[in-house]
């Protein structure tokens, strides 16, 4: 099982370091020094990691044969991939690796169907589901805590509490009308 442990940024300096955007709970393991990580696209890599630091509160890495600038420019935007053991779950059980999310049943906290998780993405500020609904469109679910109630890997689900209009507009612009109906008696 692969897993996206980050994707490459910018150069950083003159001697081939890379900025990254980490995509695991777990940097210290899957992106140490003489890690090696399948890449996509397949054709630059494997790199192995030659050294890693932290500067500025971003993690930089240098890979074995990238020497200068411009070979590090020529990684940018790279995603870097791990092969995960299929059994291996995180140490902390409210964490969850992308391969034991994909394909969970998406049901509200009332039991109704919402979906299937299909895809999910990584965005810097949290992780996004993304949803398809039994008639084929897709909605995004944030996978934060006050959303996603409960992943139950057993029954293969996820319970979700959302807030209105997150999964039917039209409740959203129902309640709209209704403020505004509201407002117009009261005046």
């Amino acid at each position: 099982m692969q897993l996206v442990v980050a994707r490459i940024g910018r150069a950083h300096g003159i001697k081939g370091e890379v900025t990254v955007e980490v995509r695991t709970d777990e940097p210290e393991l899957r992106l140490a020094p003489g890690a090696v990580l399948a890449t996509d696209p397949a054709g630059v890599g494997p790199l192995t990691i030659e050294t890693g630091r932290v500067h500025s509160g971003r993690l930089l890495l240098r890979f074995e044969g990238v020497r200068d600038r411009t070979g590090a420019e020529a990684l940018r935007n790279t995603l870097l991939i791990a092969e995960v053991d299929p059994e291996e779950v995180p140490e902390d059980p409210d964490e969850f690796y992308d391969h034991q999310l994909m394909d969970l049943d998406v049901v509200t906290t009332d039991g109704t169907e919402v979906g299937r998780i299909t895809e999910i993405s990584h965005l810097p500020s949290q992780d996004l589901f993304i949803v398809e609904r039994p008639d084929g469109s897709e909605v995004m679910i944030p996978f934060v805590e006050e959303i996603v109630t409960e992943i139950d890997l057993e029954e293969q689900r996820a319970v979700i509490a959302p807030p209105p209009g997150l999964i039917d507009d039209r409740a959203e612009i129902a309640s709209a009308r209704e403020a505004e109906a509201a407002s117009e008696d009261q005046a």
